[in-house]
């Protein structure tokens, strides 16, 4: 394989040439050779490398995690545990996302639900200053439902 400019190597890899730019400012990626006239170059490992980083991105890996599997598999280490660690944190941030947008919808629905006795006249807007004045069975679902 010829080596590739870094359009070329995005479209190889189905990412951006500005990503794979970032990556390299970042240190994800070794500075590539470079052409007679200065663009930069990438061989089929550096397309190995950049497919890992995207996959590991379409994860939800971050950039300085996916630095430290990188430098991990560089020192000669098997970085596999140490991405199942991650996985395990991004699992329990994305449940912890949804409790939130669980007892935030609640909160939403009750409002909505109740919009015509907590309209009225108000500094702005009625329904969402006197949010707090649901009735009590709309404030027992959703005290509930915070507590989940």
């Amino acid at each position: 394989m010829n080596a590739l400019k870094v359009g070329e190597a995005a479209a190889a890899i189905g990412s951006s040439a500005r990503a794979i730019r970032l990556w390299q400012a970042k240190g994800l990626i070794p500075a590539s050779d470079r052409s007679e006239v200065g663009y930069r170059l990438f061989t089929e490992s550096d397309l190995d490398r950049l497919r890992f980083i995207r996959q590991a991105k379409d994860l939800g890996l971050t950039l300085g995690e996916i630095k430290r599997i990188l430098d991990l598999r560089q020192e000669g280490a098997t970085p596999c545990p140490q991405v199942v660690t991650l996985l395990e944190a991004h699992i329990a941030a994305i449940d912890r996302a949804l409790a939130d947008l669980h007892r935030l919808r609640a909160t939403l629905t009750g409002v909505r639900d109740h919009a015509d006795e907590l309209a009225g006249d108000g500094v702005i807007c009625a329904i969402i200053e006197r949010r707090g004045a649901c009735p009590p069975a709309v404030r027992h679902e959703r005290d509930r439902a915070n507590q989940g």
